[in-house]
This record gives structure tokens, C-alpha cells and sequence, in this order.
């Protein structure tokens, strides 16, 4: 099985790197684990004082990998139990946890985007304190159209109410220029420049004393803590599994298991013609 990340570390900055690229990094409880390990090895080193977390392949994150996720569902709706919103909120922030590492590891996040960055990597990324992405990265939440509701909830922090609305209420696909336009992230540059510029800025942060940067981060991240954030998530990630058993989230998980995933995400996105149904078949699965 493929090492799902690696680390590098150089002029302070230590870089995870998502590896799982014929699979489009989408994520899975062995990505969790490991993304885990990578960022609380990244915050304890004393010789890292940057964080850049980047991806290879054509895809960022094409969000959760829906083959675990739906015959997780289908083998639950199947059993003599009926859903426990209990356990699926501990279960489901088993990974919310990990992603909200990016927000309060005590050093400095950045992510690098390319490609899709969507649904569960959206959850992930943006949780990051900056976000640089190549003019061909993609955003979004498809599932906000059935089967999910954002965990981390950081849609409203970075967009102020009505373009988080805006974009949450449709699903619609938000391409890298927009979304920097717009406030979700910080820039967007030219795709061969991507790397070169997010490690520069992770290597000009570094020159920063640590205590200096870990001042600055909690003093602007308190601000959303006030507004409410951990409250927000929490009613995120509940709303998600919610989502996910209203009839219509059931009706989703049957249909994959009629005519499996990639075709059931298809009906659901091809009435708006964006993500996938404007791709060949070999579009990247995402949730």
C-alpha cells in the first residue's frame, strides 16, 4: 500500500506531502492517522518553525475516498441498530480533529493547492492560516446539493455570510482565481510557480523568531475563536451526519450501490454542469 504522505524539512519549514496521486489524495482513515502524526512531529520540532502542507499529483484533495465511506453506510443502514448520531459524531471527528491540527498547531499552516480541493478537502484546507493555490486548483462543496454539510465550518470566517451562503446554498464549483478573489484564500498563481512560491513565503515566515509567529497565529485565530468557531464546527460536523441519513442522503448511498459511485455522484452533479460532468470518465471520485 502507497505511504499516503512524506515529510521534508529545509530553512525551518517543514513540508507534508500528500502522496495517494492516482487516487487524487482523496481521504481515508490511513491518511487521518498519518496526517495526524505529521503535523503534531511538525509543531513539537523545535527546528520547524513553518508548516506547508502540499500534494502530488493532479489533485489536491478530491475529498473523502466514497468507497470506504458509502459501504460504511450501506453496511449501518443494513444492521438491526438505527443510526447513533452519537457515535457517528465521534466517529466522524476522529478526522474534523486531525484537520483542525492545521488551525491550532502553535506554528504557522500553509497549504499549497492544486487541481480539485473539494467537499472533505475543503473541510481539511481550510483550516490552513493561509492558502496559496495554482489558477487551475478548484473549490467547493458538492455534497452542500445532498449527502454532507461542512465539518470544520470554516466557510463563514474566510467569506463573510452572504458568499459563504452563496456558495454553500448551491454546491457550485469556485475556481481558484474567483476564490482568491473572493476571500476563501489568500492568492492564486501560475500553475508551474505554485511550489516556488509557497515555499518562499513558508521560508520568509521562517525567518521570524518562533515565538514571534506563534504570538501573531493565536492572536488572529482568536478573533474566530470568539465569533464562536468551536461551536460552529460542532454543529457542522452533527449536521453532516444528518446529512448523510435524511431519506435523500439514503436515497445517494442506495444509488451507488445500484450503479456505484461515480455514476450516483454524476446524477448529482450534472444538473448544475460543473466538477465532474464537464470531464471525461476519468474524473476523480469525490464526496
Amino acid at each position: 500500500m502507497t505511504a499516503p504522505l512524506r515529510t521534508e524539512t529545509e530553512a525551518g519549514v517543514r513540508s507534508i506531502v500528500l502522496t495517494r496521486a492516482e487516487e487524487y489524495n482523496t481521504i481515508t482513515p490511513q491518511l487521518r492517522d498519518a496526517l495526524r502524526g505529521a503535523i503534531d512531529d511538525a509543531d513539537a520540532d523545535p527546528d520547524v518553525r513553518v508548516i506547508l502542507l502540499r500534494a502530488e499529483g493532479p489533485a489536491f484533495c478530491a475529498g473523502y475516498g466514497l468507497d470506504w465511506s458509502t459501504e460504511m453506510q450501506a453496511a449501518e443502514a443494513a444492521s438491526d441498530r438505527v443510526w447513533d448520531s452519537v457515535a457517528d459524531q465521534r466517529m466522524l471527528s476522529t478526522f474534523v480533529d486531525v484537520y483542525l491540527k492545521l488551525w491550532y498547531a502553535a506554528k504557522p499552516t500553509i497549504a499549497a493547492v492544486q487541481g480539485w480541493c473539494i467537499a472533505g478537502g475543503t473541510d481539511m484546507v481550510l483550516c490552513a492560516d493561509i492558502v496559496v493555490a495554482a489558477e487551475n486548483a478548484v473549490f467547493g462543496y458538492p455534497p452542500a446539493r445532498v449527502w454532507g454539510t461542512p465539518t470544520t465550518a470554516m466557510w463563514v470566517y474566510r467569506l463573510g455570510f452572504e458568499r459563504a451562503k452563496r456558495y454553500l446554498l448551491t454546491g457550485d464549483e469556485i475556481p481558484a482565481r474567483t476564490a482568491a478573489d473572493i476571500g476563501l484564500i489568500l492568492e492564486c498563481v501560475p500553475d508551474d510557480e505554485l511550489l516556488g512560491h509557497a515555499t518562499a513565503l513558508a521560508r520568509r515566515m521562517a525567518r521570524l523568531p518562533g515565538n514571534q509567529l506563534e504570538m501573531l497565529k493565536l492572536l488572529c485565530n482568536q478573533t474566530a475563536e470568539n465569533m464562536g468557531l468551536a461551536s460552529s464546527r460542532t454543529l457542522g460536523t452533527f449536521f453532516d451526519g444528518v446529512a448523510r441519513h435524511t431519506q435523500e442522503g439514503r436515497d445517494f448511498v442506495r444509488r451507488a450501490g445500484e450503479v456505484g459511485i461515480r455514476q450516483a455522484v454524476r446524477e448529482r452533479d450534472d444538473p448544475f454542469g460543473d466538477y465532474g460532468s464537464r470531464t471525461s470518465p476519468t474524473a476523480p471520485r469525490r464526496s
